[in-house]
């Protein structure tokens, strides 16, 4: 969901969402909530962090709730690192409105919080030069 927003907020920047145990595919949740926003992510899927850490980046950000401490070492040049976590929605037990629920609520969180990343961070940088933000 991340990569999804911080796409839709400005096509100039370039966005690779990677995890360290991804998952076999999209959660269909995510997909789902994503679709509510008029945004669509089902041509995406799951990567490794792996094929990225030799690459220069500009920003790194971890969100699930232990990547900040679990992310690999990057061998590339990195510009910043930040963690901005929230639970995994993934997690999410119960009847499927309240499944689908806590995915709106991750997903309403994610784009706040990356919305005030881009507007006070990236959006600056972006009319100098291409932004890489994992």
């Amino acid at each position: 969901m991340a990569e999804g927003l911080l796409k839709s907020f400005d096509p100039r920047i370039e966005v690779h969402s990677a995890g360290t145990k991804p998952a076999e595919q999209v959660n269909p949740h995510a997909t789902r909530v994503m679709k509510e926003i008029g945004l669509d992510i089902s041509g995406s899927y799951p990567k490794t962090v792996d094929g990225f850490l030799n690459e220069e980046i500009d920003y790194i950000i971890t969100v699930c709730g232990d990547a900040d401490e679990n992310c690999p070492v990057f061998q590339g040049s990195v510009g910043r690192r930040m963690h901005i976590g929230f639970p995994d929605p993934a997690e999410a037990t119960g009847a499927e409105e309240e499944i689908l629920g806590v995915f709106r609520q991750s997903r309403d969180e994610i784009k706040a919080k990356f919305q005030e990343l881009y507007e006070s961070e990236l959006k600056p940088q972006l009319d100098a030069a291409a932004c890489r933000a994992f």
